[in-house]
């Protein structure tokens, strides 16, 4: 019978670490009405059932258990009891009961040969000091659980060991900011739970969502937390679930949706408080009071919930998520003007460890708190010192899309330095804080993911993917299956990119006097766009003085560039009935009119009949400026920066061979190569069949100007895999990140690849931005739809003036004059 038994308590066991204590708690039932009640092996199975009850939320019960085993364990399994036991006080908030307990059982194994269940109770130590934000030693606790794991081998059960201790070294390595490897230690972690412990992968899949909150992707967070959610009920993992609610509610807040972000925080808080988890239900509260903050609930009420909460969570043991408490009590007072109330709960400092959220919020706080009492120098330190947190964050990143969404975390304390310096006025001023507050991805020098066999794979199953896709698009059918496979290997592919860890370099910004020095060099004048409650304005800056003017209302500029944007495409390459085209004109006249006068009028005093070099924001990124009247024929150039101009107009490289490329199904594009190609003699071109992939990339390397004649996709949603069509499938912006060199001078001669999705702080993703990135220093691209037969003119004419010497920004200005409907756009450097 015994053996019976054994064999049920190690089939439980097993379906306990696979994440299903469901299963392992019937078994353990099981084989408790087999065994002997007071036999030695009781212990150990009340001992287990204690463990899945507690995994199923059970803490009574749990407890109940364990007070049973005491009464007939035998001395060298009361470490077992110990272990459990503290686990179950890691669950209702007794955090220092659950340290003792763990140190009282480490000491009793250390006198023993039993080094596996060691292992297993140091990791389960590990996770307690992690909960209470003591990295340093979760670690030190974690990093010998898994060299102990690794020293017994499989034979005892320790691979699974040995990954969750990985595991948790992951979770540890997000708290500290190191995403990149977080990812990679969850990715080791997974390789064993896909063979040993599935159920683990639906845990994972959470821990991956906070690593990418942690790194400013709300959406993808919210993806991986969907994967989660739709496998949390057969598991049966209540705790697990409401942890991933309450991160879907911390996902939602970050995406701007608070009324969301408090439904999925209060769902969490339920099901904690079902479970008689005091110690989460105590951090879903906070979730719930950061929510209600961000809509606007701002009540004395509400400052002092936050304030007894903080308290509460102290006592729990939870020293970061209690300064988070304190600091939104602290910020809700300063928006109630109760300035006293709120420096009480300001008094603490950032603890050694302290997460990075908690950190730059303390700065944020104490920017606003200076803002309050007039004290512009307080404001400007604060912010600063939390955007060179941040920036310090940011370059542990390789990741583009990292590097990028990581701007969001700051975009707070960017808009509280850039408030102040608007209400100082000093150019100078103002000039720096829009330095710091916009396209901060340009700072560091591009990184390029190692290749590995399953991306290389996975990058040619997506061109064949789309390439299929395209075909029947071209048909006028479309082909589902074919689109949800790539939307699955885009992903795949991007979090690849996620893994590599940043140079740690970053390019210096550049000053106000540099700029202004440039700017005389090159006979222009700078505009940079911001916003300010609901309007535009422009700071304009010159080789002799610098003006801040006011535009016209953000909702009417950015509404007037989608309607021209629709319209233009609507206009372009189609005859259309009379009467409807005559429509579309119309309309055409009214939104630049309109732009016009809220966006360009305003700015034509200040910069008279200099070149233009404009600092774009939000979907002025999509704005065809040849468009307007008094742009035709002047050379304007779009920038990410300034600092990104000047280093673009600073960087001088040897001429080198030329790049035509024509892509398929476009009427025209042979055409337009074949013209291009009579004007640089010993030019490399690429049409028709010989216009693949492999061969472009390879010639784009050793190019110095690269021309595309192709079909252009902007993808909104997914803007890495941006691409033109050649002859065997997508290049795609993927590939550009790729490449070790791009072209000093790319022009794409494609519909709608100049545009780019704007992220927080400017921050810029897409095709053109792609090549930008990666160093090309001009890149020539349409924000709209182009006619292709009118492109074929415009384009001979602009390679035609490059030739003669004529600068980029005049080429173009001159090539499109005549064309009244030509929405292409210079970026970068146009001198």
């Amino acid at each position: 019978m015994s053996d019976r038994v054994r064999n049920l308590h190690e089939r439980a066991i097993e379906e306990i670490n696979s994440g299903r204590p469901a299963v392992g708690a019937r078994l353990l039932r099981d084989a408790l009405r087999l065994g002997d009640r007071k036999g030695p092996l009781t212990a150990r199975l009340l001992g287990t059932l204690a463990a899945a009850e507690v995994a199923q939320g059970n803490t009574g019960r749990a407890l109940e258990l364990l007070d049973e085993a005491e009464e007939v364990v035998a001395p060298e399994d009361r470490h077992l009891l110990l272990s459990q036991r503290a686990l179950v006080f890691v669950l209702v908030g007794r955090m220092d009961d659950a340290l003792s307990l763990f140190d009282d059982a480490i000491l009793r194994l250390r006198r023993t040969d039993q080094r596996a269940a060691l292992a297993r109770v140091l990791l389960n130590r590990g996770m307690l000091h992690q909960i209470a934000g003591r990295v340093r030693l979760a670690l030190a606790d974690l990093d010998q659980c898994a060299q102990l794991g690794a020293s017994l081998g499989p034979d005892e059960g320790m691979p699974r060991t040995v990954a969750k201790a990985v595991h948790g070294r992951g979770q540890c390595r997000v708290l500290t900011g190191d995403i990149p490897g977080a990812l990679r230690d969850f990715d080791i972690a997974a390789e064993v739970y896909a063979d040993q412990g599935r159920g683990m992968l639906a845990v994972l899949a959470g821990d991956r969502a906070r690593a990418l909150l942690a790194a400013g992707l709300p959406s993808e967070a919210a993806t991986e937390l969907d994967t989660f959610l739709g496998r949390v009920p057969e598991l049966r993992m209540g705790h697990e679930h409401a942890e991933a609610e309450l991160t879907m509610a911390r996902a939602r807040l970050a995406a701007g949706d608070p009324a969301e972000a408090r439904r999925w925080a209060a769902l969490a808080r339920r099901r904690f408080h079902r479970r008689r988890n005091d110690t989460w239900t105590a951090v879903a509260e906070l979730a719930m009071l950061r929510a209600d903050f961000a809509a606007g609930n701002v009540t004395v009420r509400g400052a002092r919930s936050a304030a007894r909460l903080a308290d509460r969570l102290r006592l729990l043991g939870l020293r970061n998520d209690a300064d988070e408490a304190d600091l939104l009590a602290a910020r809700t007072y300063l928006a109630r003007g109760r300035l006293a109330e709120a420096r009480a709960h300001l008094s603490g400092r950032d603890r050694p460890g302290a997460p990075l959220a908690t950190r730059l919020l303390r700065r944020l706080v104490l920017a606003e708190l200076g803002a309050a009492e007039g004290d512009q120098r307080r404001t400007f330190a604060e912010a600063r010192a939390g955007l060179a947190l941040l920036r310090e964050h940011r370059s542990r990143f390789g990741s583009l899309d990292l590097q990028t969404g990581t701007t969001s975390l700051g975009g707070e304390l960017a808009r509280a330095g850039l408030a102040a310096a608007l209400d100082n006025g000093k150019p100078e001023v103002v000039y720096r804080w829009l330095e710091r507050s916009r396209a901060q991805a340009f700072r560091f020098p591009p990184v390029r993911t190692p290749a590995d066999e399953h991306t290389v794979d996975a990058v040619a199953a997506l061109r064949q993917l789309a390439r299929e896709a395209r075909a029947a698009e071209l048909k006028g059918n479309q082909d589902s299956d074919a689109l949800r496979r790539a939307r699955q290997l885009e992903r795949e592919i991007r979090a690849k990119g996620w893994r590599t860890d940043g140079a740690g370099e970053r390019h210096v910004e550049v000053g106000f006097a540099e700029v202004k020095a440039e700017l005389a060099d090159a006979d222009s004048v700078l505009v940079s766009f911001l916003t300010d409650e609901g309007r535009l304005l422009a700071q304009v800056v010159g080789d002799r003085r610098a003006e801040l003017l006011g535009l016209g209302g953000t909702h009417t500029v950015f509404e007037a560039i989608a309607r021209l944007r629709s319209d233009l495409d609507a206009a372009c390459g189609r005859r259309l009935p009379e009467a409807l085209q005559q429509v579309i004109h119309t309309s055409i006249r009214r939104q630049l009119a309109v732009l016009a006068e809220h966006l360009l009028d305003p700015l034509l005093r200040v910069i008279g009949d200099h070149n233009v070099v404009l600092v774009p924001t939000g979907a002025l990124s999509a704005m065809p400026w040849s468009l307007l009247d008094a742009l035709r024929g002047r050379p304007v150039t779009v920038t990410p920066s300034p600092s990104a101009w000047v280093s673009a107009k600073r960087t001088v490289r040897p001429p080198g061979p030329v790049l035509l490329v024509g892509g398929p199904n476009l009427k025209h594009s042979s055409d337009e190569v074949r013209r291009i190609a009579r004007i640089y003699e010993h030019s490399t071109v690429l049409d028709g069949e010989d216009a693949t992939v492999e061969k472009t990339l390879d010639a784009v390397k050793r190019s110095s100007l690269a021309h595309f004649a192709s079909h252009g996709h902007h993808e909104q949603e997914n803007v890495l895999f941006s691409r033109l069509d050649l002859v065997d499938g997508p290049l795609m912006a993927h590939d550009v990140h790729q490449l070790a060199a791009v072209p000093d001078h790319v022009v794409l001669s494609s519909c709608d690849i100049g545009q780019a999705v704007v992220r927080t702080g400017d921050e810029i993703l897409g095709f053109t931005a792609a090549l930008l990135y990666s160093g090309s220093r001009t890149v020539v691209s349409s924000v709209a739809r182009v006619d292709d037969q009118a492109a074929v003119d415009v384009m001979t004419a602009y390679h035609q003036a490059l030739t003669r010497g004529v600068p980029p920004g005049k080429a173009l200005a001159d090539a499109t004059q005549t064309q009244q409907l030509m929405p292409f756009v210079c970026h970068g450097w146009g001198g």
